[in-house]
């Protein structure tokens, strides 16, 4: 039998605010455990929360990038349910009425542009930490420990329609949605620290049923590849189990990435097992027009106005565009060198932003916004290519160069120091690489039967030979050229 796999996300989305959603207490990360979890946050008696104007801002804002609705009238509920790290027994939410409804992210999949259809984004309090793992009781022995330092922190969870079909064009979609609330300054987007986590409800039914199969929600996937690892998993394991006689039973599982499996955690809850009822001491959420207008006006140009903007000016892939537009810092140093090296460069720009660039700041573990090099910087590099100074793989050797020196902050070197003191500049004397590519001919005369007697492949590697000859330093064109003339 075919089957179609059904997929929706549910993410939480952790608002970049210096306190939480309901108390002044710090949500700053890494603190020792338990010394940011006030009065508040613990719901002592005598205690009472109060909303943070700016958690519902990034809300708004999050809504408007989206082209949501915007509830003008909102309301917070109560929801049981007991765990060791929920401390008032509820999770202050949003149930019937959550602040942003409807809305669509476009994703590019499979080289092609599609939309997926968001439910709704509501505002949230998030639980505390169970702290399993190498915790140590008062007498040594192994023991759990809780953490609430999380608790109240501000969360968004962004809900979709069940509209994916695979594992795949979920992460894509989990990709251009953390993308997203980074490029508006809402999350700062870090998985490793929990600030952006997805919940995935995954089922399957017969290829062309209308009727949706029991679904299993994986919780807290906090790596794209786990998330694609777990969704493949569990889809595997539903189909086995219905082929094999057996039933899908609704219920919340955890991936393990060691086993590559998901798990049974617990049997799935409905709304009604959590019996929502609106918080008593929290009045309705009130968002009128002039606020909504006051936060579209400090909105930033959106990522796919820059996309859009960028394959019309420049000719760039759509792929370039979306590596480009993964975050503003990235955006804003593409721009500025495009600036300075002009339109025309705009492709070889793209090329060392999401090659060089981006490779040497996911080694050194930095964001954009912290890397050493500057478009000021980077822009003589691109302006030797241009004019012939060097060649592409030279640039990639001045560029290390570059970077060693700036990450340890003893940049001293110009580009054009690096050239001549190394000696690479580009050799596009075409007497000079006549003599070089006679002698590479006479040296492989093998591989010159074998282009001339059909085989292309032989002439990529007489030019092989001929830029190891050269060190690099031969004009790639003109050899390519002069061979070519050589050669017939």
């Amino acid at each position: 039998m075919e089957w179609e796999v059904v997929i929706g996300l549910e993410t939480h989305t952790q608002l970049k605010t210096q306190s939480k959603i309901f108390s002044g207490a710090s949500t700053h990360f890494g603190a020792p455990a338990n010394t940011q979890a006030c009065a508040v946050d613990l719901a002592l008696p005598g205690v009472l929360p109060v909303l943070n104007r700016q958690a519902v801002e990034h809300a708004i804002r999050f809504g408007l990038a989206i082209g949501a609705t915007i509830a003008p009238s909102s309301i917070f509920a109560r929801k049981n349910y007991f765990y060791p790290d929920l401390p008032k027994g509820y999770q202050i939410s949003q149930y019937e009425i959550p602040v942003v409804l409807g809305g669509q992210v476009e994703i590019i999949f499979n080289g092609e542009s599609k939309l997926i259809q968001l439910t709704r984004a509501h505002l949230e309090e998030d639980a505390g930490k169970s702290v399993h793992e190498d915790f140590i009781g008062p007498h040594g022995e192994p023991s759990s420990g809780i953490d609430l330092n999380r608790a109240g922190t501000p969360l968004l969870e962004i809900v979709t329609e069940p509209v994916m079909r695979s594992a795949a064009e979920a992460v894509a979609y989990a990709k251009a949605l953390h993308s997203l609330v980074v490029w508006l300054d809402v999350c700062d987007g870090n998985m490793q620290e929990g600030s952006f986590r997805c919940d995935a409800n995954v089922s399957v039914r017969p290829m062309g049923s209308e009727k949706l199969g029991t679904r299993c929600e994986i919780k807290n996937l906090n790596s794209f590849r786990f998330m694609e690892e777990a969704m493949n998993y569990e889809i595997r394991r539903q189909i086995e189990l219905i082929e094999d006689g057996g039933e899908v039973k609704q219920e919340t599982r955890l991936y393990d990435p060691d086993k590559k499996e998901t798990r049974s955690m617990r049997s799935k809850e409905d709304a009604n097992d959590y019996r929502y009822f609106p918080d008593p001491d929290l009045l309705p959420l009130q968002i009128d027009q002039a606020w909504v207008a006051k936060v579209r006006a400090g909105m930033p140009i959106l990522p796919d106005a820059v996309r859009n903007q960028w394959q019309k000016e420049f000719g760039l892939s759509a792929y370039d565009a979306q590596l480009l537009s993964q975050d503003r810092a990235t955006a804003q140093l593409f721009n500025a060198l495009v600036s300075l090296v002009g339109q025309p460069m705009a492709k070889v720009a793209a090329n060392l932003v999401t090659g060089e660039l981006a490779s040497a700041l996911n080694r050194a573990n930095l964001a954009a916004s912290d890397s050493p090099l500057s478009a000021n910087d980077l822009a003589p590099l691109l302006e030797r290519v241009a004019d012939g100074t060097i060649s592409n793989k030279i640039a990639k050797d001045i560029f290390t160069i570059l970077w060693d020196e700036a990450s340890t902050g003893q940049r001293s070197s110009t580009i054009d120091t690096i050239i001549d003191q190394r000696g690479w500049r580009q050799i596009s004397d075409s007497g000079e690489l006549a003599l070089l590519i006679d002698q590479v001919l006479t040296d492989n005369a093998k591989l010159v039967a074998e282009f001339r007697a059909g085989k292309e492949k032989a002439f990529n590697a007489l030019v092989g030979q001929i830029m190891k000859a050269s060190q690099g330093k031969a004009n790639p064109q003109q050899v390519n050229d002069l061979l070519r003339k050589k050669l017939s």
